[in-house]
C-alpha cells in the first residue's frame, strides 16, 4: 500500500510491480481486491497459502476475511479459463505435436481447487492427495488422452459441485469495499 500522497499526486501509483528474476509480483491493494472479487485463482491462492513469511495487521485482517471473496463466481472464472486453455493445448498438440505439460498440470490443479472451493467454502492450496499424479503430468509422462479424460471427469464434478454449493451467488462487495476504505485511511 503506497502512502496517501502517492495516490493524490499527479503520478499516481502502479497497479502492479513485477520482478521476473525472482518471479515476484506485487499488486496495489485496490487491484488485488478487484481481482479477488473476480475469483482470480492467483489472488485467491495468495489469501489461502499456508506459506506466509511476514504479515502486517492489515494483511492479517484481509486474510481473516478472505471468505468475502468466495462465491459461485469461482465456477465461472476457473472453469472458463481451464476450458479455453485446454482448447489451446489441444491446438498446440495438433499443430506442433507437443504441449506445455506444466501448464496442463496447472489447469488440472485449478479444476481440483475450484471443486474444493464450491464443496467446502475454502481454497485447497495443498494438493498432496494428487501430487504424484500432477507431477507425472508435469513431466510429460501421462498421455494426452488420459489427461483429457481426467479433465472431462473433473468438469462433471465441478458442474455438480456448482449445483450443490452453498456459496453465495456473488462475493461480498460491501465488505471488501469497507476493508479497502479502512486500509486507505490507515495510510493517512
Amino acid at each position: 500500500m503506497p502512502p496517501a500522497n502517492r495516490h493524490w499526486g499527479l503520478f499516481g501509483v502502479p497497479e502492479q510491480l513485477q520482478n521476473d528474476t525472482t518471479d515476484e509480483c506485487y499488486w496495489e491493494i485496490q487491484k488485488f481486491i478487484t481481482l479477488a472479487l473476480k475469483a482470480n485463482p492467483n489472488i485467491l491462492e495468495c489469501l489461502y497459502t499456508p506459506l506466509v513469511e511476514h504479515v502486517t495487521p492489515l494483511a492479517q485482517e484481509l486474510i481473516d476475511g478472505r471468505d468475502m471473496f468466495l462465491s459461485k463466481l469461482v465456477y465461472q472464472t476457473y472453469n472458463g479459463y481451464v476450458m479455453s486453455q485446454f482448447r489451446k493445448l489441444q491446438k498446440d498438440l495438433e499443430n506442433y505435436g507437443d504441449i506445455r505439460w506444466k501448464h496442463a498440470m496447472h489447469l488440472i490443479r485449478l479444476l481440483l481447487a475450484g471443486i474444493q472451493v464450491l464443496q467446502s467454502g475454502t481454497l485447497m492450496v495443498e494438493v498432496s492427495d494428487y501430487q504424484a499424479r500432477l507431477l507425472s503430468i508435469k513431466r510429460g509422462e501421462v498421455p494426452w488422452e488420459d489427461i483429457n479424460t481426467w479433465r472431462l471427469a473433473l468438469h462433471q464434478e465441478f458442474d455438480y459441485a456448482f449445483e450443490q454449493t452453498t456459496l453465495p451467488d456473488r462475493p461480498d462487495y460491501e465488505r471488501a469495499n469497507a476493508f479497502l476504505i479502512r486500509a486507505r485511511r490507515s495510510m493517512l
